[in-house]
């Protein structure tokens, strides 16, 4: 699984990653997380509007920050 953190490095996008981390080691996972702070990169998935979320190149979430939990739902529908 491959994870990854559109956005511009703001503190949101941070704030994302570091529940996206937690997320994953709550589900005890090993997945890799990039952070993409290229906007051209980022219009490429459509969204206009970060931080956005990406698992297996799917953007599962975008313009908001999700809370730990919320990413374990996600992550959870992803690995079935």
């Amino acid at each position: 699984m491959i994870i990854k953190i559109l956005g511009s490095g703001c503190k949101n996008c941070i704030t994302l990653a570091e529940n996206t981390k937690a997320a994953q080691e709550e589900l005890g996972t090993k997945a890799e997380i990039e952070k993409v702070t290229d906007f051209a990169e980022i219009a490429k998935y459509g969204v206009m509007v970060t931080p956005a979320l990406v698992v297996d190149e799917k953007v599962v979430s975008f313009g908001k920050v999700l809370k730990p939990k919320e990413i374990v739902k996600i992550l959870e529908m992803h690995t079935k």
